[in-house]
């Protein structure tokens, strides 16, 4: 097997658009099959001059698997065949592996074209799963799936990749993959859109043309076909990270943020933001109100002067994506909160962790990732750049320990589910200088000869230097002076202030 299996997914569009969307995030996002499959909704190709169904036999044709879903409809019928019945047919003609999918039993009265397609069905001897609910028909695609790779390539899923699956389908929720017809496509955020395809593809951002930007945020499950009106609709999913303002749509998405001078609230918090917008851009906004109610001591370390955050960022990051990601989005009246303490900082999720995971085996770090809107914390986890989803808290707990803190407190609290950052209080010295946060590396430390690192070890301590200040310290001419100035510049160590004899050099910010 070279390359991912193309599905196609097969179905009248408008009767079955939901199942169309969850069988979609499906393939997307469990671990085992997103690595062997990539799903084909002939809705989302680029658009083609062909006739509608011409372009679809044409697409399904490039494809390795027809997966077929029915229900009730038959679809609308060009000649003799409904566009669904000719897939199917084409699918045979192809000698394409068919995965088939009914909801409902056989009592189920269903239009008379239907009738027929199901009756070849059964006549060419093809199996075919029941499902009631989307659940279910979960449940049944990934099993045909993982028989089809196991029979036909030799590829099987671990027994944690069998357990997450069953686990994340089980707790997944219906709500990001709703199809509201509120905001189109051209109503979204497609800046935001530009910046997720392309984490998400691994491409350069100015590469994406428009049509590229549609297409990645439909085979993520942010935005659906309207085959009537032949619209973009944005997803549940899609509102919440791309719309403008996703709290106009939907209330609970929302951050409001608190900054308090003590260790306990009160009604007049220091500083305050209710943060609405996209909720990547609402996490790179509260992350911003962290750091400007939070302390940044300054370090001197050999020839580097650090500003050093009281939190690991990337830790309080962990926190705020898997509130957004894993939150209970049902419960429309509640928004994520975070609060910032003189001696700690808190974010509190409404909901708490899906089954089977606890408090309990989250303390202790023994449980599988699962998670309620899949599709949301896949999407997250490419714009901010974390991988290894599910494993958030045990790198919260490392981050904070690295730091010289003491590791994330786990609770909940009135139907919130809360992690709560200790600070370093009034021991702000306990904290540690990550790693990689040296401006003056060894490699430019070489280049300097030893009057240069005396200047710079005298700038990074706070000191203003001029030349006439280096020409008595170090007995050199105001050449040598204006040269060395000009070289630790080029290097980013220093910046000049002033001009002519008001000249003077402090630390620079950056090492080139």
């Amino acid at each position: 097997m070279t390359g991912k299996l193309k599905v196609f997914v097969s179905s009248v569009q408008k009767e079955l658009e939901d199942e169309r969307v969850i069988v979609q995030n499906l393939l997307n996002t469990d671990t085992f099959l997103s690595a062997h499959c990539t799903p084909v909704l002939y809705e989302f190709e680029p658009a083609s001059s062909e006739q509608a169904l011409e372009g679809c036999l044409k697409s399904l044709d490039d494809c390795q698997v027809y997966l077929l879903i029915v229900a009730i409809e038959y679809g609308a019928v060009d000649g003799k065949l409904s566009m669904t019945h000719a897939e199917f047919k084409r699918a045979k003609e192809q000698k394409l592996p068919i995965l088939a999918f009914i909801r409902g039993d056989r009592a189920v009265r269903r239009e008379k074209g239907t009738e027929a397609l199901l009756e070849e069905l059964d006549g060419d001897g093809l199996k075919y799963k029941r499902f009631g609910n989307v659940i279910e028909l979960q449940k049944e695609v990934r099993a045909a799936c993982v028989k089809l790779l196991r029979e036909r390539f030799g590829i099987t899923p671990s027994s944690d990749e069998n357990e997450i699956a069953q686990q994340t389908i089980e707790a997944t929720s219906t709500f990001e993959s709703q199809l509201p017809r509120r905001l189109r496509w051209s109503d979204l955020d497609h800046e935001v859109a530009r910046r997720l395809i392309a984490a998400a593809e691994g491409r350069a951002t100015e590469t994406l043309t428009a049509a590229d930007l549609l297409a990645g945020a439909a085979i993520r499950g942010l935005v659906w076909h309207e085959s009537l009106t032949g619209e973009h609709y944005a997803t549940a999913a899609g509102i919440v990270l791309l719309a403008k303002d996703p709290s106009a749509i939907f209330p609970q998405c929302r951050i409001l943020a608190d900054a308090y001078r003590g260790a306990e609230p009160d009604g007049n918090p220091g500083d305050h933001e209710d943060i609405r917008g996209p909720m990547p851009i609402a996490i790179d906004r509260a992350i911003a109100f962290i750091d400007r109610n939070t302390r940044h001591p300054m370090r001197v370390v050999g020839l580097n002067r650090i500003r050093v955050d009281e939190y690991p960022v990337e830790g309080l990051r962990e926190a705020l994506v898997n509130a957004v990601a894993h939150r209970q989005y049902e419960d429309g009246g509640r928004k994520i909160m975070l609060e910032v303490f003189a001696d700690r900082v808190v974010v509190s999720s409404p909901g708490m962790p899906p089954a089977p995971i606890t408090l309990a085996n989250l303390r202790r770090g023994k449980y599988r990732p699962c998670s309620r809107n899949p599709a949301l914390a896949q999407c997250l986890s490419y714009f901010h750049r974390i991988e290894e989803r599910g494993s958030g808290f045990r790198r919260m707990r490392d981050q904070m320990l690295n730091h010289g803190l003491e590791q994330p407190l786990l609770g909940s609290d009135s139907g919130y589910f809360q992690v709560t950052f200790p600070g370093p209080g009034e021991n702000i010295d306990r904290i540690r200088i990550p790693e990689g946060r040296l401006t003056v590396t060894p490699a430019i430390e070489a280049r300097l000869n030893e009057r240069q690192k005396k200047m710079v070890a005298r700038l990074v301590s706070g000191d203003k230097l001029t030349s006439r200040i280096c020409e008595r310290e170090f007995g050199v001419t105001r050449d040598t002076t204006s040269r060395d100035f000009a070289f630790l510049m080029e290097l980013g160590l220093a910046e000049r202030q002033g001009r002519g004899r008001s000249t003077s050099y402090v630390f620079g910010s950056r090492a080139s």
